[in-house]
């Protein structure tokens, strides 16, 4: 039976650029496919995905001597196959909930997480959702960073209070929002997010999400004394 050669895996580039929040981003990764990736299955039962990271995060998923790339291929039984000077990335192995999972935390790098951030996913109940700009009419430079602008906040004051509402972690790069957490607090922060693209007051958001972290503590409390507890 015949398998397709992997494609050779290049040497990471020396230093990882930081993923930052410059408007050099939105020019680095006008080429990233963000989600469309390409799913397979083999005649002996492997699962692959194939996607696309912007170059700069290479070297982060790979990582100092190759330390990221084998940690993760060795918690999904995975192999990792990656074209650093494309971008391209192929995981595949026999373990499909593991390679989905794999495949989150490439994604999450991807898109600007570091690796300890980006590992959460491999927890149960942890998502990762990216918000594209592009489909809220930001169709211009101009416009993405302005988005930026209001999302960060003054010296990164909204991303922040953001983050500490909802337990979760916001990484802004190029023309994504992304947003890693536990799935009710993520599907919070990304209502959150959507405000303020929209152009709700940033007290308004605030606001808005407090109020759902104090319907979470009574649904909480409900949920201790109910009659099924005792």
């Amino acid at each position: 039976m015949r398998k397709k050669a992997a494609k050779k895996e290049d040497e990471a580039p020396a230093q990882a650029k930081p993923a930052g929040e410059s408007a050099q981003e939105f020019l680095d990764d006008v080429e990233v496919d963000y989600g469309n990736e390409e799913v397979k299955v083999s005649e002996i039962d492997e699962y692959s995905y194939a996607m696309k990271i912007p170059r700069d995060r290479v070297a982060v998923l790979i990582g100092v001597k190759g330390k990221e790339k084998k940690d993760l291929e060795e918690y999904a039984r995975a192999r990792i196959t990656i074209d650093s000077k494309e971008g391209d990335v192929t995981i595949a192995g026999k373990d499909a909930l593991k390679l989905y999972e794999l495949r989150e935390v490439v994604r999450a790098i991807g898109r600007g997480f570091s690796p300890d951030h980006a590992r959460l996913l491999l927890k149960p109940d942890y998502m990762l959702e990216l918000i594209n700009l592009k489909d809220y009419g930001a169709d211009n430079k101009n416009k993405i960073l302005r988005i930026r602008a209001r999302v960060i906040g003054t010296g990164g004051k909204a991303r922040k209070t953001i983050e500490s509402l909802t337990n979760t972690s916001i990484c802004v790069y190029g023309k994504t929002i992304g947003l890693l957490g536990e799935c009710t607090e993520v599907a919070n922060a990304k209502r959150a997010v959507e405000m303020l693209i929209t152009g709700s007051m940033h007290a308004t958001v605030y606001k808005w999400l407090e109020g759902q972290r104090r319907k979470a503590r009574i649904e909480r409390g409900r949920d201790y004394y109910s009659p099924s507890r005792s």
